[in-house]
């Protein structure tokens, strides 16, 4: 990956259209499915997204390969969408926005206690 690509982006954009072009040959409830999960990964971004591209790619993947065998989207994902991108997204060790900005007020807290104690 160049320098120039990671600062400025062009290389999130060109994956992306890349996930957008495999998402337009699946099934309509497919596509369907692929908007849903990209709603519910989002929380577990970071502030570029790199780190959701992998965990992206994994999910494409799976949604093609289900498609291709014939099964239907209830089978794959189950009723639970936003419950199996907590799982993908947990198995890869990703946190929401909130357990950073808990973390980082737990520290903060910390911090102030700590010069109030001492």
């Amino acid at each position: 990956m160049k320098f120039w690509d990671t600062v400025t982006g062009n290389d999130l954009n060109r994956e992306w259209k890349a996930f957008e072009a495999r998402a337009a040959t699946l099934p309509d409830d497919y596509r369907a499915a692929w908007g849903q999960i990209i709603g519910h990964l989002f929380l577990y971004g970071d502030f570029t997204g790199r780190n959701l591209m992998p965990i992206l790619d994994g999910a494409l993947g799976l949604l093609e390969e289900t498609a291709a065998d014939g099964q239907s989207i209830e089978d794959v994902l189950g009723d639970d969408i936003a419950g199996f991108c907590a799982a993908l997204a947990g198995s890869e060790g990703a946190r929401t926005f909130r357990d950073r900005w808990r973390r980082q007020l737990n520290r903060n807290v910390a911090r102030k206690l700590g010069r109030l104690g001492g």
